[in-house]
């Protein structure tokens, strides 16, 4: 009987495997300790209440454990996870559905909660304060409220825009935090993880390189392993030295410290047609033909955090140091803004 042919099955796969990464005990989540000892609190206090969780907003940049975050809580609370996100949630009906299906004590996980539409945050309100759906059924004078009971349950929201959700929403979650970037040595304790699952053997100067072009992201970190791995067994023996990695980085032309094309792209426009700053974001996104939420929230937090770019109340600005790495001469006459 055939299979079909193999490329078709190339997608799911490498999607089943990223989902077989993730961690699946709690002792194997790396990182975000304070994030993590706040969380075990809540968990072993409403375990022993015999209740469920409060609700819970994460918060930080994409690719830092989230979701994961999010499926380990439902398995600590030995519960089901039902999973949806802003942008899906379109009408009161789709956010109406989804509450009535759930079962007590349920984690209902929204991913880009701030792109809720308003309409629907505002029947989130009672759901989550009172655990109450209230619908209104007709128009005008003949309208009225229909209001269902809900269980129990516990919604944990993640976003990468915090500043974009409203104070009613925001003051509803029991608890916050806001997860922050890696270190170095945690990404290789991931990577070390990651490359037991996927049987491949790697060296540790070859981790190092991985770990520090990684963007300081865990998601980021297992991505170019696999790309690695990939190039161990098409042009080595399968093994991921050091040479491998460099090799692989370039390929994707990856620099040592993790700037892809469009980091540099940035950077350089800039620096050539901005003389350095300080530039808005409109002229900045038509400069590169990068929309502008893939440059707040994709390459920007991670050229602020390397201190390549600053933010300042006239706009952005690059600093010496990007200068410096893209080995572009005259940066020293030009001041920087404050």
């Amino acid at each position: 009987m055939s299979k079909g042919p193999t490329n078709n099955k190339s997608e799911p796969r490498d999607a089943t495997l990223d989902l077989t990464l993730r961690p699946q005990h709690w002792e194997e989540y790396v990182g975000q300790n304070h994030v993590k000892k706040n969380l075990r609190v809540l968990i072993d206090a409403a375990q022993k209440r015999g209740d469920c969780l409060e609700h819970v907003l994460l918060g930080g940049p994409a690719g830092l454990g989230k979701t994961s975050l999010a499926h380990l809580l439902a398995r600590e609370m030995n519960t089901n996870i039902r999973i949806t996100s802003g942008p899906a949630i379109e009408r009161v009906g789709d956010l109406a559905s989804v509450l009535t299906n759930l079962l007590p004590n349920d984690i209902l996980f929204i991913d880009e909660v701030h792109r809720l539409n308003k309409l629907v945050e505002e029947i989130l309100y009672p759901a989550m304060e009172s655990r109450s759906l209230d619908i209104i059924i007709g128009k005008g004078p003949s309208a009225r409220t229909l209001q269902i009971e809900l269980p129990p349950f516990t919604l944990v929201a993640a976003t990468t825009r915090v500043g974009l959700l409203s104070g009613p929403l925001r003051s509803r979650f029991g608890v916050s935090f806001r997860l922050d970037f890696y270190s170095v040595e945690d990404l290789e304790k991931i990577l070390k993880r990651s490359a037991n699952i996927l049987k491949v053997e790697v060296r540790p100067n070859a981790l190092r390189v991985i770990s520090v072009s990684s963007r300081f992201t865990p998601r980021v970190a297992n991505r170019l392993l696999k790309r690695a791995r990939d190039y161990a067994e098409v042009y080595g023996d399968g093994t991921i030295t050091e040479e491998v990695a460099q090799k692989t980085l370039g390929l994707l032309e990856i620099d040592d410290l993790g700037l892809e094309p469009m980091d540099r792209r940035i950077l350089e426009v800039m620096i050539k047609k901005f003389n350095g700053g300080p530039v808005g974001l409109q002229a900045l996104s038509a400069a590169t033909a990068e929309e502008e939420d893939s440059i707040t929230e994709v390459y920007e937090p991670y050229l602020m955090r390397l201190g390549f770019l600053e933010r300042t109340p006239r706009g952005r600005v690059v600093t010496e140091y990007a200068y410096k790495h893209l080995d572009i001469k005259g940066s020293a006459q030009k001041p920087l803004l404050s």
